[in-house]
């Protein structure tokens, strides 16, 4: 969740220097074309339909698209980034009740209760960002659209879970990210000037959105969604936002007072609560 966070961050670095989609646009394309040489060269195997292929690009235009897409919209028309990761911070409750109910899986009393716990120390690491900004400086349109990010890529998680489990995760990687990179090259040609200042700064940044997020990233994170159940995924997103305030305290100075040590506290309790326990079949006779 570490590399995770540091999308947040990266935004921050890059949208002074291009709009969000087609910064967008670039990194997805470059990673598609960073992937397809290890795609060729292992022989990876593609999807073996087109309701397969189709899953894919639905799952990565949620994933991907539209929820980077808001995320970066959001950050760009003002709402601090910090704020953003406390509202995806939400997610595992979304995808507890999207799972709950499409997957079937079993959420106990003690896993809700850690997720309650998580998203009290949630709001207590961020409490500071919410006392220095005022709902005049927020635009109603950013409110909305994070939160149609928070639910795009909630329901991505369970979509992805539900009908690409058996997708090999490299090249079902690469299907994805070609579904997000038509949605977001649509929306910049039509809404965006698709300028982009070529800085050492952004060019930095770009390179990390690449190599460490949508490659390293993102890849672990479907070997999570494979193999573990999703609200045991979803749970972890809640460590997003304090490895947000430890970077930002750390990279910009910015205040890690002790009520947020104490809400980091909370949330890796409630991350360790919410976390589905495998049970021993073995055992049981």
């Amino acid at each position: 969740m570490w590399i995770w966070s540091t999308g947040f961050l990266a935004a921050k670095y890059g949208l002074p220097y291009a709009e969000p989609f087609i910064l967008l646009t670039y990194r997805f394309g470059i990673t598609l074309l960073v992937l397809l040489p290890i795609i060729i060269i292992q022989r990876r195997n593609w999807a073996n339909s087109l309701s397969n292929l189709l899953h894919l690009l639905i799952s990565g235009i949620l994933i991907h698209g539209i929820y980077l897409g808001g995320v970066f919209q959001a950050i760009k028309w003002g709402m601090p980034a910090g704020l953003s990761s406390m509202i995806i911070g939400l997610q595992p409750i979304i995808m507890a009740l999207i799972a709950s109910s499409m997957l079937k899986e079993f959420i106990s009393k003690k896993q809700w209760l850690g997720i309650v716990i998580s998203l009290l120390g949630l709001y207590l690491v961020l409490s500071g960002h919410l006392a220095n900004v005022t709902t005049l400086e927020i635009s109603n349109a950013s409110i909305v659209i994070v939160f149609v990010a928070l639910f795009a890529v909630s329901l991505g998680v369970i979509y992805q879970k539900r009908f690409c489990s058996s997708m090999d995760l490299v090249t079902g990687t690469w299907v994805q990210y070609l579904g997000a990179l038509v949605v977001c090259l649509t929306i910049s040609m039509f809404f965006e000037a698709g300028k982009i200042q070529w800085e050492v700064p952004f060019i930095a940044t770009l390179a990390w959105q690449v190599l460490g997020l949508s490659i390293g990233a993102i890849l672990l994170l479907m070997v999570m969604i494979k193999n573990e159940a999703s609200t045991r995924v979803g749970s972890y997103f809640y460590l997003v936002a304090p490895a947000v305030t430890v970077q930002a305290w750390f990279l910009f100075d910015e205040e890690l007072t002790m009520v947020a040590m104490f809400g980091i506290l909370l949330i890796t309790l409630g991350v360790n609560m919410s976390i589905p326990q495998k049970s021993n079949s073995h055992n049981k006779e």
